[in-house]
C-alpha cells in the first residue's frame, strides 16, 4: 500500500509504503515432540519459537537466533516448511512468516520473551495457541502422517508447498 506524505523539512511529496513484516517460526523436533513456548508478552498463548527478522539478517539466521533466544536450544535447520501470509495471522500487524523445521539439542529452557518452554505432540497440544500456530502445527502433523496438510476445497494457508 502506498500513501503520499509531505517531507517535514521541505514539504516535497514523498511515497511511503506499508509492507508486511517478515517473521520466522521454527518447528523444533526435540525429545519426541515439537517445542512450544508460552508467550510472556501479548498476545497470550503458546506459540512456536520465532519472531521478527532483523534488518540485514537472513531468514535462516533469524530462525537459529530466535530458537536459541527463546528455548536455549542449538538448532540445525532441516528445511523450509511453508510460508504463511494471511494478513490477519498476527493481531498486531500484517506479518509473513517463513516456517522452518529443525532438530534441537541442548537443555530446553525458556528465555527472552518466553515464560515457559515445553515439548508437545499432536495428541497433547495446549488449548491456548497464539497466532495461526495451531494451523501450522496441524499442517506439520498432517504432512508427518502422510496426509495432505491442506483440506480439499480449501485454499492453502499461504504460499505453495
Amino acid at each position: 500500500m502506498r500513501e503520499k506524505i509531505s517531507c517535514p523539512v521541505c514539504g516535497h511529496q514523498l511515497d511511503r509504503y506499508r509492507n508486511p513484516v517478515p517473521t520466522v517460526d521454527i518447528l523444533i523436533s526435540y525429545e519426541g515432540g515439537i517445542v512450544l513456548v508460552e508467550r510472556r508478552n501479548p498476545p497470550p498463548g503458546w506459540a512456536l519459537p520465532g519472531g521478527f527478522v532483523d534488518y540485514g539478517e537472513s531468514l535462516e539466521a533469524a530462525a537459529v537466533r530466535e530458537a536459541r533466544e527463546e528455548t536455549g536450544l542449538e538448532v540445525e535447520l532441516t528445511g523450509q516448511f511453508h510460508t504463511y501470509s494471511d494478513p490477519g495471522r498476527d493481531p498486531r500487524q500484517h506479518t509473513i512468516s517463513t516456517v522452518f523445521t529443525a532438530r534441537g539439542r541442548g537443555l530446553l529452557q525458556a528465555g527472552d520473551d518466553a515464560a515457559r518452554a515445553r515439548v508437545y505432540s499432536a495428541e497433547n497440544l495446549p488449548a491456548n495457541i497464539a497466532f495461526d500456530h495451531r494451523m501450522i502445527l496441524a499442517d506439520y502433523f498432517a504432512r508427518a502422517a502422510g496426509r495432505s496438510p491442506v483440506s480439499p476445497g480449501q485454499p492453502p494457508s499461504g504460499g505453495l508447498y
